[in-house]
């Protein structure tokens, strides 16, 4: 996949979707938009040795070194020196798709024209991209305001012949990769360079946008697993009559109330008679929580859209004026909101989750306790509800907000912080331990069905039949650890089409 940037370039889901999936894609910049940069460059630099004012980041230090003139001399020097001594990030690797994610974000930004980087920086990032020659970026330490100073550090370490980058899973110095060879590294940083390299939102974005991808799939696998327990609980179909839907409409509730009935609709089990006049919350109500969650999750999508198409270091050079203007866009707040809040919806799929579990064990409406036959001598499914739940468990106590905490630094100077860094790091977490709940729900649902007659819509029997090819049905007891372990690698691994999860967006 080829990604041709030009000057009114602009992202959405689509290609933010196409970059996290497609391993070897390659961006071409348009004559134009290097034209742009080249004339942009040249003028901030007029207008930087036509003036004797300081410029924060480009002749001064950083942070609350802010007031330390620095001498033209070592210009350079500074930017080389911002780069190498910020690259202290922690932790596990970021991962190819979102550090993939962050060099497209990084260079959709500079084209822009607004942080004065120069054509030869701007080249190199992209042959890094090109390439598939990612920088290794640790995932923690980012404070989220300045940028993401740390994990952009190390994003340009590489561009300086230093650090870590990975080569098709492979960890190794940037200074021992033969797949850089035949490019001029390392790259002689120009004034503000490095600054305009490391101020930014890239990594909050690139790991929220990678997040949102997972949240929209699941959302998908949660409608087909929550129909699927619907059926064996033969829940009423009276809830999601798009009747009740269209004087409550909300766009989230509408469109699970809408995929819920086309796929409950020509069920066999519709005719199974039903003496009961309502159903539990956790199945009643699927519409409107997990139509909440969708609605959160598109609203986070909308910010995330806003930010990835916006500049976001610091100071910028405002061309079309001529002036160089010291501001805060890099300042996470908006992602880090949005990310706790999306947090919180996706947990919710978990949490609702358990519920129709349980309920599937309780023994009700002709079900047998546990999901067994022979219950007393076997257990069944009674211990996956205990594993489900303390998932579940685990989930809420990762849901309370990171952005609601700020640690001043540098100093005093950067006083207030969103910690939006480590709110799109526990998303992830909440993410895997969802997938996980989901999928015991998954085989919950398929026991259960093996208790019921009758067939159920094609689309859904097709899902169930895949996942009865992968974990078969429990006749006596048997090492559920394993059952489990496939459930949750089918639920991971389960090829969800674009479609599928493009019906969700608004």
């Amino acid at each position: 996949m080829t990604i041709h940037i030009t000057p009114s370039h602009t992202i959405d889901f689509k290609l933010i979707y196409d970059v996290y999936f497609h391993k070897n894609s390659k961006i071409t910049l348009s004559p134009e938009v290097l034209d742009h940069v080249k004339s942009t460059r040249e003028r901030f630099e007029n207008l930087l040795h036509s003036s004797h004012s300081p410029v924060y980041g480009v002749n001064t230090g950083f942070g609350s070194l802010c007031n330390v003139k620095i001498d033209e001399s070592q210009l350079a020097e500074l930017q080389k020196n911002i780069v190498m001594s910020h690259a202290c990030g922690t932790g596990s690797y970021a991962g190819d798709e979102v550090v993939r994610l962050m060099l497209f974000f990084k260079i959709a930004s500079l084209v822009r024209g607004y942080s004065a980087i120069s054509v030869d920086t701007l080249n190199a990032l992209t042959e890094f991209f090109n390439r598939s020659v990612l920088p290794y970026v640790p995932k923690q330490g980012s404070l989220g305001a300045s940028g993401d100073l740390a994990p952009l550090a190390h994003l340009s370490l590489p561009l300086l012949g230093l650090g870590y980058v990975a080569v098709s899973g492979e960890k190794m110095p940037t200074s021992q990769c033969t797949a850089l060879e035949g490019m001029q590294l390392p790259v002689q940083l120009r004034s503000k360079e490095g600054l305009a390299l490391l101020n930014g939102t890239q990594y909050m974005s690139a790991s929220l946008a990678a997040a949102l991808i997972r949240a929209f799939r699941l959302h998908q696998l949660a409608s087909w697993i929550s129909a699927l327990s619907l059926e064996a609980f033969l829940g009423r179909r009276e809830p999601f009559d798009p009747l009740i839907h269209s004087v409550r409409p909300h766009a989230g509730q509408q469109k699970v109330a809408e995929f819920m009935y086309r796929h409950l609709i020509d069920s066999e089990l519709h005719t199974v008679e039903r003496s009961w006049v309502q159903d539990p919350y956790s199945f009643r109500c699927i519409p409107q929580v997990h139509g909440a969650s969708l609605d959160t999750l598109n609203y986070t999508l909308q910010v995330l859209l806003t930010e990835v198409n916006s500049v976001t270091d610091n100071p910028l050079y405002f061309h079309e004026d001529d002036v160089i203007l010291s501001g805060g866009n890099f300042h996470g707040q908006s992602l880090a909101y949005v990310a706790d809040f999306a947090a919180i919806a996706v947990h919710e799929l978990a949490n609702i989750s358990e519920r129709r579990m349980y309920l599937l064990l309780s023994g009700q409406r002709g079900l047998p306790p546990f999901l067994v036959m022979n219950p007393g001598l076997n257990s069944g499914l009674m211990i996956a509800q205990y594993s489900a739940a303390a998932l579940v468990s685990a989930s809420k106590q990762l849901c309370s907000p990171a952005s609601i905490d700020s640690i001043p630094s540098s100093n005093g100077q950067e006083d207030h912080v969103s910690m939006g860094a480590n709110a799109v790091n526990k998303l992830h977490d909440v993410l895997d331990l969802t997938e996980k709940v989901l999928a015991i729900e998954l085989l919950h649902a398929s026991q259960a069905l093996y208790f019921r007659k009758g067939k159920l819509n094609a689309s859904l029997e097709e899902f169930l039949s895949l996942f009865r090819d992968t974990v078969p049905v429990l006749e006596n007891d048997r090492e559920l650890h394993n059952d489990i372990e496939a459930a949750i690698q089918f639920v991971k691994n389960l090829p969800v089409s674009f479609d599928a999860i493009n019906q969700w967006i608004e």
